[in-house]
């Protein structure tokens, strides 16, 4: 009788240490499972993208600038010009507030505002512009000759409409925002209209290593 109880405690035994395998399993597929869940994002998610990877325009003080410089920040990019009425003011002031919203990480936050218009947005008139937003925020300024192919690298819109005079024309252009996580890549595309809390949000996300 004895031999028989020992025999059935080490079988007891041993399906308690099987459960407690399988527990263990499951609760490591559970913790990998949620390791590689996708962040959710208010933003369209272009992670993967093979566009937009990057640029090499001066900005408004003259130095050469690429995604490159900017490691370890969120990097908004915005197409636009210094005499649009309400799209572009509107899009740069919302940085500007998603950037005191980050408090101590506002400076890992860096915008950047492309023209559209290097016609008329002279580095004078660009740095005038972007001291309206935030000291930090730079304007980068293609040439005439390099704003097709920017243009169609980035896949967004520009049109030039006549107006009554040969200098008050305005510019048609794509009103989106593109996000670049902190290793540069290219991560979201904000539409306009979206707000600064939902930009900020997802900023955050950024920020944390989503």
């Amino acid at each position: 009788m004895k031999h028989t109880l020992n025999a059935q405690s080490k079988r007891n035994a041993l399906k308690l240490i099987a459960a407690g395998a399988l527990a263990s399993a499951a609760a490591g597929l559970f913790t990998a499972c949620s390791k590689i869940e996708k962040p959710q994002f208010v933003s369209i998610d272009l992670t993967g993208a093979d566009y937009a990877k990057d640029f090499s325009l001066p900005d408004q003080y003259g130095q050469q600038r690429s995604i490159r410089d900017f490691a370890g920040k969120v990097v908004v990019v915005f197409f636009g010009f210094t005499q649009c009425p309400d799209v572009c003011p509107t899009s740069m002031a919302e940085l500007a507030q998603i950037k005191k919203s980050l408090g101590a990480d506002g400076d890992k936050l860096q915008a950047v505002f492309i023209t559209v218009d290097p016609e008329r947005d002279t580095p004078e008139l660009l740095k005038a512009y972007m001291a309206n937003f935030d000291a930090s925020f730079l304007a980068l300024r293609p040439t005439l000759a390099q704003l097709p192919e920017l243009a169609k690298d980035f896949k967004i819109y520009y049109k030039k409409v006549e107006g009554k005079t040969s200098g008050s024309y305005s510019m048609d252009h794509s009103a989106g925002s593109y996000v670049y996580d902190p290793k540069g890549h290219l991560r979201l595309y904000n539409r306009y209209g979206s707000g600064a809390e939902a930009l900020g949000a997802d900023i955050r996300l950024l920020l944390q290593g989503m």
